[in-house]
């Protein structure tokens, strides 16, 4: 059943089969210093994973590069056995050194690793979205795409998307495997991905921004200020509540440690921008 709003359906299909709500929930946070290692307290991590599933949250988005592997681990501790319809994305490609530091990798096998890996982590038969977290500039992407195929025939990924892409890369990457979903840099402040954005919604494919909360410029503050209080609401719910309006492809994953702050994310779907405020925002 959607889920509507005087805002429009507060539920998307992703691959045109897998509903879910819009109003998602990002695994990131849920980690040391600089993503790497596991999360500095462990059970409010786990109760504020399991808060998010309790308040209607059926998507949430993590990758086998959180911590590394320990997002993964924590979330199949956490809610393992998985409710029904909870759609749970991860996402593969990156190396990780150390605090702070992300290596781009796209080799074959390691991506293959990388499946399997999530597989196993997340105790699951297979994963409803995997995403290629970036593209790898120095091996060609269907090579790196290969296992993925493999896997999506092997019944191990259902559903394919990228991140921080462009249209060539997309449409490169369609000619091997169908995508679904994009997942680049978007938000109040930082719009430079507008035209991908577009892309996705002529093309029927969800639009996942990262660093969703960010509220943008300080020219902006004043005037995110004055919604917020006209709607007796943050700037955070105000920033989320205007991606929500800003297209019905886009699916949210903000991210947070603290069970009061996942409580004021998850109340933004309440927020409804008149076009007014909508308009003054995207100025």
């Amino acid at each position: 059943m959607s889920k509507t709003t005087e805002q429009g359906s507060l539920t998307f299909k992703i691959g045109g089969e897998l509903e879910i709500n819009r109003l998602g929930y990002g695994g990131m946070q849920l980690t040391g210093f600089g993503v790497w290692g596991d999360a500095p307290n462990r059970e409010t991590a786990k109760k504020v994973l399991q808060l998010a599933v309790e308040s209607g949250v059926n998507f949430i988005d993590t990758a086998n590069s959180y911590g590394p592997d320990t997002n993964e681990k924590l979330i199949a501790d956490a809610l393992h056995p998985y409710p029904k319809g909870l759609i749970i994305a991860t996402k593969g490609g990156f190396d990780r050194t150390g605090p702070n530091q992300w290596v781009i990798n796209g080799d074959p096998e390691r991506i293959r690793q990388a499946i399997d890996g999530s597989l196993q982590r997340l105790k699951l038969d297979h994963i409803d979205l995997w995403q290629l977290h970036r593209v790898d500039p120095e091996i060609p992407l269907e090579e790196t795409l290969g296992p993925v195929v493999e896997a999506v025939q092997a019944g191990k990924i259902r559903h394919v998307g990228l991140s921080e892409v462009g249209i060539k890369d997309i449409e490169r990457a369609e000619k091997v495997v169908p995508i679904v979903s994009v997942q680049n840099l978007y938000n109040l402040g930082n719009r430079k991905w507008e035209p991908i954005l577009e892309y996705t919604i002529e093309r029927g494919m969800a639009f996942i921004p990262w660093y969703p909360l960010a509220s943008g410029p300080n020219k902006l503050a004043s005037k995110i200020r004055e919604i917020a209080e006209k709607h007796d609401a943050t700037t955070s719910q105000i920033a989320l509540a205007w991606l929500l309006k800003r297209a019905p492809n886009i699916l949210l994953i903000p991210g947070t440690s603290s069970l009061d702050h996942l409580k004021e994310n998850l109340a933004a779907d309440q927020i409804v921008l008149s076009d007014e405020d909508f308009a003054a925002l995207a100025s």
